[in-house]
């Protein structure tokens, strides 16, 4: 067997070893509970025990709350007088307890409460054989004793070794639990027999202990077995078997005296008395004992109380009792405090529970469910017998398979055939087997159940695990930030662990538990083509959609594998290894019904159900007891029906029914509350007898404790963070308890008892209580408060776990707005602790079922957030999450003002009370949420060149420039199929329906056919085109029995299975393929002629063309076919259209335009030809066409289509806008805005446009029937080549492309453009003059156009220079009293006044020539008093002082070009920034260098505008790393950062902040805030991957200049420099699937 290479070396498993798939068996386990037993006497101390519970433990918890720790305490006496039922069982509970508290507890375990008696000394249940022959061999002379211990003692041969056991008092007693009033006399009756009968059994039992020790035949111990107490046993096992004073507390109470009056009757209930009513002097003497040995061994942890009894009580109302119970309380409190600090101090550094200011990394949360994983599994394991066939099956097929490509293993069954177990013994076996380097990953899907994994987690936590296992580059934000690139990623992996030669097995069990996310259940996430050494194992049930997806998937059978039933013998050799690991066996007689039953189903699971009851048979347990069902199913139901009796139907389905309904597991002290609050529990509980304190109403503790007892099989313990939750640990159990339990009404009442408890809405109120009898109304449930902070820092976690889910499904749909949909800190803090993924889902379960439209665009709005929470990984500051909330939802805030209006005002509040510098948006400036644009699918890389949809099958293909073709479902807009083997772009794709198969035509010219069922290619044809074609001058046709591919000079034809045609030339005349039609080629010759030829039959047709015999007439622009009319349409350059129908007839006609885009609509009624900016529209008729629509557009138009009812039409154009326009009236219905890019192609699909841009890698899915109220306002179109801003953004002027010549102005307002302003060359800056309201348009002629916009349609013109250079920049000054004017040669400057109220420009004043070989001038700013402060493309930065003849200062250089040079308000100051990140804030008056900032985050690009605040007290700045920062003016230092995923290309002062536009087009308003003092303590890049330094001058000296440096924390670790390509290479991460 293989070993370890960290168990070879040192023998203990290291992290390395984990993350390979190997463990020692333990889960390590850092707990962060406290959990305390207390142990008392049942009635002596119930009035101290009364006041813990009230006063002390909510302290202790809250306390606890504040250390990130769990507090519980087992009071098992609490709520009961006596115990309740008659097996005996009580003190192996309270013993079993004490053990499970120093299990669990990270601090103290046990509390000792002893007052003045000794206790109950109980009968042992349990006597081993060899001692009980013992005792009845010294009664040998009292055979009716004999025969009274052989009554009540029965032998049990069941156990390993033999025992005694001690009969259930209803045996003989049948009414001792019958509390039924009309059984009162019985009852009774039986109560004083059995307390007669008991006394008889301990005298008898002592008698003869006392006897076999004197004869040495028993030792002094056992003996003592007979006469110790219940308490004094607990003591021994908290107290002293560990003897660690630290995790326990003493306290003991003395009675100083006793009154005369107050004798034994009275003091019964604080003294031992016997059944006649006297004084125990025997139990008063081994209290004595007890005491001494606790003054002598626990004196450091006993509190001594003295108390006098109040007739015979403790009055909490008498004085001295009050101060005495808050002696007791106080004491308990400060020590409990002390050392649950003193053992947190003990461990050091640990990860708090719920805490927000901490987060573990990635490999150690991937270690620790590893481990997980891996410990259940070796669980599972160890029970593991049979299915050595199935093993080597699929052993065998893994073995053949190494070093080849292959498919996925499955293995498949009905539910609870051990599919889960026969993984993990796979995974144990490959362990083994494979060499010590190879990686073995397995993942439990419903180990969580009834959580269902989501794949995303799955999948980056298997590819994280493989990552660090096989020294590849792990996951990161900037990889996997979508779905999609997870997926990408996960395939990658597995080639590259292939490509390094190392083997890797991952094993997947029960994946039809995924959550539905992303449809997981399709399992498109799953590679079918696996590389050699790389196995991947899946099991699901036969009957899953899963199995039905996957048989669909996999066309091989030799991939499956089924679980069948288990053999008699299988299952003979499992109940025999399972009773002997529990120290048990059976009867010849059970052990043949056992396999009897089991024979009947042969399944795992009905065997384990079987065996966690036969367990339990004694060998004298009647035939007809044995409860045995013949399916799993039957065996539940017995099981549930055997609980039921021996518990209570209410407290089972309670208890159980809780356990099912909670998200993720009940930590034990919830459960205990959660029934407290049930009035149907409760009322069971006390339905005979009333509460020992009517006022305060809960659950015994007891009773829970022993329904846990008789579920250890059937339960598990989940550890999360340290904190244990309880779970069922089989799913189907939880389904039949749903199913039993769970019934509508009675879900219900659960699901809002839940809600109820994680709201508080009980704790410290009275709750309505209906119990017979009891005429007090209200009492309390004592259920502590669940705020949604425990302490600062410190969240509730389990309130975020569950509540949500409780709300919405108990109908509390208000209170589930108000609390969690609505509530910007609830967003917040659980995308922080739980992920934003959890915060997504759960809004997507309320929008199934609530009608809420906001519910839609919050989560809408997260799916947004999403990609920077994870590039952060979750470190969002709580300033920048609702700064994000705000940009995207506050336009929206006003249209659904009661959730959105109420989260925004949330989030603008904190905001405004922020005490550290803040930016707050004060417009929606981000992408928001809602609108026409549903889904964005991005492709691999490059831009979408073609798509083609099948109505059948519905699905999308599109091919890339990168040659990939992808395959997406518009059913569920996910991805199915990556279609690798193009070498170049792709040219054209084209579906075919039946089958569902593709074609591929690429510019590496080879032409595939693919099977859309399953991705595999079906032949593959090489040379089917020239190489480095382009889409335009290729086409691919199919008809029924052909394939062609043509460009303009040739045809190729093949066969559909890839048989190629070849074609004959009987003549030199050169021919143009002008199309197909059907299976007959059309073409045209130079000299005129058309020839329409058959390729197979080898008919051909030769007609003259009626066209002039002129070039230009012939000179063909494009063609259309139109097959139904069995027609082509050529265009020719002439402005002719040519129609050549089948049989050889041609018409011509003129055409007015020269389309670059030409189409059909499907019925062929209906010619689109768009000619720049106009799409015309023409109605096919017969041979004539009718131009009856003409659709203007603001650029040009490049893609159309037509509905299939022909009344819609939705165009694409450059300006990259997508419309739809109404057919018949030529109405534009909407403009659609988002696209971001040129429209090139545009689809329609039912109620959805496709479209898609060779210039990105996106396809965007537009649904027409969207919800206008929630449409985004509309933006200029992005990356346009100029851009000025008025200081209030309400208006816009830009030049979209450099070629254009006409500057565009557009109202923010109605998101339209209001005006053209037509120029005479292309513009080369544009610049705008605010107070003066004059736009400045610089050209490339020299020209400078002036546009005064109170009176648009005026011109002002400075004519160019003599040289006739480009303007290069423009600039009018803070007080716009000049205007400097730079070309290429020379600088002018020109003076703007005014005459009779209209703008003029004179000049130039002054002038100054550029040396010839001068860097070209990249910005510059108008100073006061006429100086110009400038920079040029090579960095230098130089000040020419136009009032003083020109004199000319040189500044301190930039190491690159010089981007920006803004000026202050009042002229003081100036800020000049360059492409290397540096900026430089310089003093004006007099000149000086006050400091220098410098940013470096994974973006190393400079800044492109700033414009300094209104006072000038501060300076924000736009970079090319999508951020604007904030920087003070005086001591230079940054004050915050904002990233806004767009660089801001214009940035103008407005108000107590500034108005800018970024490149994406979209307009920013924000305000900004600074507190007069910023803590030490704040950091501006903590939530950024950033660094910065300030090198500043000392303003108070006068000698030479002194740096001073300020460098900001910086961890080198956090930059990755390898990922700055990629991430300048990623599309905006607001680009995600909605």
């Amino acid at each position: 067997m293989a070993q370890s290479p960290t168990e070879g070396r040192r023998g203990e498993i290291g992290p390395q070893d984990v993350l390979r798939g190997w463990t020692d068996g333990a889960q390590r386990m850092k707990s962060n509970m406290i959990r305390v037993f207390i142990s008392s006497t049942f009635t002596d101390m119930s009035s101290e025990r009364k006041a813990l519970l009230e006063k002390a433990y909510p302290e202790v918890r809250s306390f606890c709350c504040g250390l990130g720790l769990v507090f519980e305490v087992v009071d098992l006496r609490w709520g009961i007088r006596n115990v309740p039922s008659g097996d005996h069982e009580a003190c192996e509970v309270f013993l079993e307890e004490i053990q499970r508290c120093e299990q669990m507890s990270a601090g103290p375990t046990f509390i000792a409460l002893l007052g003045n008696r000794y206790g109950h000394r109980a009968l042992p249940r349990l006597i081993p054989e060899k001692l009980f022959d013992a005792l009845l061999s010294k009664l040998s002379k009292n055979p009716e004793g004999i025969k009274t211990l052989n009554q009540w003692f029965k032998k049990d041969s069941n156990a390993i070794p033999p025992t005694y056991v001690l009969q259930p008092i209803i045996a003989h007693f049948p009414h001792y639990i019958d509390l039924r009033p009309e059984s009162g006399k019985q009852h009774d009756k039986d109560v004083l027999s059995w307390r007669l009968a008991e006394t008889r059994l301990l005298r008898l039992l002592r008698s003869a202990a006392t006897d076999a020790e004197d004869t040495g035949d028993i030792t002094a111990e056992e003996k003592q077995r007979f006469y110790t107490s219940v308490t004094e046993r607990e003591f021994e096992r908290g107290l002293w078997q560990n003897d660690c004073e630290s995790s326990t507390l003493l306290f003991v109470r003395e009675i100083p005296r006793q009154r005369s009056r107050e004798g034994p009757k009275r003091l019964a209930k604080f003294m031992d008395v016997t059944g006649d009513g006297l004084l125990d002097a025997e139990a008063q003497g081994l209290l004595a004992g007890l005491k001494t040995r606790l003054f002598v061994k626990s004196q450091k942890i006993l509190n001594l109380h003295s108390v006098e009894l109040s007739r015979g009580s403790i009055n909490p109302k008498c004085k001295e009792h009050a101060q005495y119970l808050d002696s007791v309380c106080e004491q308990f409190a400060s020590q409990m405090k002390a050392r649950i600090g003193a053992a947190m101090d003990s461990l050091g550094r640990r990860k708090m529970w719920g805490t927000t200011e901490e987060e573990e990394k990635m490999d150690v949360l991937v270690v620790t469910e590893a481990r997980r994983h891996i410990a259940i599994s070796a669980e599972l394991c160890r029970g593991f017998h049979g299915r050595e066939g199935l093993l080597g099956k699929l052993c065998l097929a893994m073995w053949e398979s190494s070093n080849v490509r292959h498919r996925p293993l499955v293995v498949h069954g009905g539910a609870g055939m051990g599919k889960t177990a026969v993984l993990c013994k796979l995974a144990q076996e490959m362990r083994g087997v494979l060499e010590a380097r190879a990686v073995v990953v397995i993942r439990l899907l419903a180990a969580c159940h009834p959580q269902k994994p989501d794949i995303d987690h799955v999948l980056h936590s298997i590819c994280t695990q493989v990552c660090l296992a096989c020294g590849l580059a792990p996951p990161s934000p900037l990889t996997v930030s979508t779905h999609l690139e997870l997926l990408r990623f996960f395939w990658e992996v597995l080639e590259q662990v292939s490509q390094q030669g190392g083997a890797l097995v991952i094993v997947l069990d029960s994946v039809e538990q995924l959550a539905d996310q992303h449809h997981a259940h399709k399992l498109r996430w799953l590679p079918v083509d696996l590389p050699p050494n790389v196995h991947v194992v899946v099991s699901m049930e036969t009957n899953s959609e899963a199995f039905a997806n996957m048989r669909f998937k996999l066309d091989s059978l030799g991939s499956f594998f089924e679980a069948e039933r288990l053999s008699c013998e299988e299952g003979e050799r499992i109940i025999e290894s399972d009773l002997r690991a529990s120290q048990r066996t059976l009867t010849c007689e059970q052990s043949s019904a056992v396999l009897q039953t089991f024979e009947s189903s042969g399944c795992p699971l009905h065997l384990k159900l079987i065996l966690s009851v036969a367990k339990r048979w004694t060998s004298f347990t009647p035939l007809t007891e044995l409860r045995l069902g013949t399916s799993t199913q039957e065996m539940m139901s017995h099981l549930f029906l055997m609980l039921e009796e021996k518990h209570g139907k209410e407290l089972v389905g309670g208890a159980l029914g809780y356990i099912a309904l909670a998200r993720e597991g009940l930590l034990e002290a919830e459960l205990r509350d959660v029934m407290s609050l049930d009035d149907d529990v409760i009322s069971e509980v006390y339905r005979y007898s009333l509460p020992p304190i009517p006022s305060l109403i809960r659950l015994p503790p007891l009773l829970w404790a022993r329904l846990r007892r008789d579920l250890v099989d059937h339960l598990e313990e989940r550890w999360t963070d340290g904190v244990a939750a309880i779970a069922f640990n089989n799913k189907r159990l939880s389904e039949a308890v749903s199913a039993r339990y769970l019934r509508s009404e009675r879900r219900g009442r659960s699901l809002r008892i839940l809600a109820e408890y994680f709201l508080g809405r009980w704790s410290g109120k009275l709750r309505p209580a209906s119990l017979p009898g009891l005429s007090l109304l209200l009492s309390d449930r004592k259920v502590p408060p669940q705020p949604l902070w425990f302490a600062p820092g410190l969240a509730n976690i389990r309130k975020l776990q569950e509540l949500p889910y409780h709300l919405l499904h108990s109908g509390l749909w208000e209170e589930l707005r108000q609390e969690v949909i609505s509530c910007a800190e609830w967003l917040f803090i659980k995308s922080r602790l739980c992920g934003v993924s959890s915060v997504i889902h759960d809004l997507d379960q309320c929008s199934k079922y609530m009608d809420c439209t906001e519910t839609g665009l919050i989560r809408d709005a997260l799916v947004l957030i999403k990609p920077s929470l994870c590039f952060l990984e979750g470190h969002m500051e709580v300033s920048l999450f609702y700064s994000e909330l705000l940009a995207r939802l506050s336009s929206l805030s006003s249209v659904f003002p009661t959730v959105i209006g109420r989260l925004c005002s949330q989030c603008e509040e904190w905001l405004l009370t922020c005490p550290d510098p803040i930016l707050i948006p004060r417009s929606s400036f981000l992408q928001q949420p809602g609108g026409a644009l549903q889904h964005t699918l991005s492709v691999l890389r490059g831009g979408v060149v073609c798509m083609d949809i099948s109505v059948v099958t519905k699905l999308l293909v599109a091919g890339s420039d990168d040659g990939v073709v992808e395959v997406w479902s518009m059913l569920d807009k996910q991805l199915v199929h990556t279609l690798l083997g193009h070498t170049a772009s792709i040219l054209a794709v084209k579906v075919i329906g039946s089958p569902a198969h593709c074609l591929s035509l690429a510019a590496d010219g080879s032409l595939r056919r693919w099977s859309l069922m399953n991705g595999q290619q079906l032949f593959c044809i090489e040379e089917a085109v020239p190489i480095d074609s382009t889409p335009s001058s290729v086409h691919l046709h199919l008809s029924e029995q052909l394939l062609f591919v043509y460009t303009r000079t040739q045809v190729k034809v093949w066969q559909l299975d890839g048989a190629e045609l070849h074609l004959s030339s009987s003549d030199d005349e050169v021919w143009l393929v002008l199309g197909v039609l059907g299976e007959s080629m059309v073409y045209l010759s130079n000299s005129g002629r058309v020839r329409i030829s058959h390729p197979v039959y080898g008919t051909q047709l030769t007609v003259k063309t009626p066209l002039e015999n002129s070039v230009r007439h012939r000179t063909v622009v494009t063609t259309l076919m139109l097959p139904k009319r069995e027609k082509v349409f050529v265009v020719y350059k002439g402005g002719f259209l040519h129609q050549i129908s089948r049989t050889g007839k041609q018409t011509v006609a003129e055409f007015p335009l020269l389309p670059s885009f030409f189409s059909v609509t499907e019925d062929e009624k209906t010619l689109l030809a768009a000619s720049e900016c106009t799409l015309s529209l023409f109605s096919i008729l017969g041979d004539s066409l009718d131009r009856f629509l003409d659709l203007q557009h603001d650029d040009d138009v490049l893609s159309a289509c037509v509905s299939s009812d022909g009344r819609r039409l939705v165009s694409g154009a450059a300006d990259q806008l997508v419309r739809v326009w109404s057919v018949t009236t030529g109405a534009l219905m909407d403009s659609l805005c988002g696209a971001d890019a040129p429209v090139t192609c545009v689809l329609l699909f039912n109620d959805f446009v496709v479209s898609a841009s060779a210039a990105t890698s996106s396809i965007l899915l537009w649904n027409l029937k969207y919800d206008a109220s929630t449409k985004p306002a509309t933006r200029i179109p992005a990356d346009s080549a100029h851009i000025a801003l008025t200081k209030d953004g309400d208006q816009v002027f830009y030049v979209h492309q450099q070629s254009h010549t006409e500057v565009m102005s557009w109202n923010s307002h109605t998101g339209s453009v209001c005006e053209r302003l037509p120029v005479s060359a292309e513009v080369s800056c544009l610049e705008l003059a605010q107070n003066k309201r004059l736009l400045l348009c610089g050209l490339t002629s020299g020209t400078v156009l002036i546009y005064p916009l109170a009176l648009p349609q005026e011109t002002l013109c400075i004519p160019p220079p003599e040289s006739l250079c480009r303007v290069l920049c423009l600039t009018a000054g803070t007080q716009e009293k000049h205007l400097a004017v730079a070309y290429e040669d020379s600088v002018c400057l020109f003076e703007i006044t005014s005459r009779d109220n209209f703008p003029t420009v004179e000049g130039p004043l002054e002038k100054f020539a550029l040396p010839l070989l001068h860097a070209p001038l990249s910005a510059m700013a108008l100073l006061p008093n006429r100086r110009l402060l400038y920079g040029t493309s090579c960095g230098e930065v130089k000040l020419r002082d136009f009032g003083r003849g020109g004199d000319v200062s040189d500044l301190e250089p930039h190491r690159s070009g010089v981007t920006c040079v803004t000026v202050s308000n009042r002229g003081a100051h100036a800020l000049v920034g360059s492409e290397d990140a540096v900026q430089r804030l310089w003093a004006l008056n007099p000149l000086a260098l006050d400091h220098t900032m410098e940013y470096k985050g994974f973006l190393f690009e400079g800044v492109l505008s700033a414009a300094f605040s209104e006072t000038d007290r501060f300076v924000f700045t736009g970079s090319q790393d999508r951020t604007v920062k904030v920087w003070d003016v005086a001591s230079g230092n940054l004050l915050f950062v904002q990233y806004i995923y767009s660089p801001i290309v214009r940035m103008v002062t407005f108000r107590d902040g500034f108005v800018a536009i970024t490149r994406q087009g979209a307009i920013i308003r924000e305000l900004f805030r600074c507190p007069d003092h910023i803590g030490p303590d704040y950091k501006p890049v903590r939530s950024i991957r950033a660094q910065y330094r300030v090198t500043s001058r000392e303003k108070d000296q006068d000698g030479p200049q002194t740096s001073v440096s300020n460098l900001q924390d910086f961890n080198p670790t956090q930059l990755n420099l390898n990922l700055v390509g990629m991430l300048k290479a990623k599309p905006s991460s607001a680009c995600v699937m909605l």
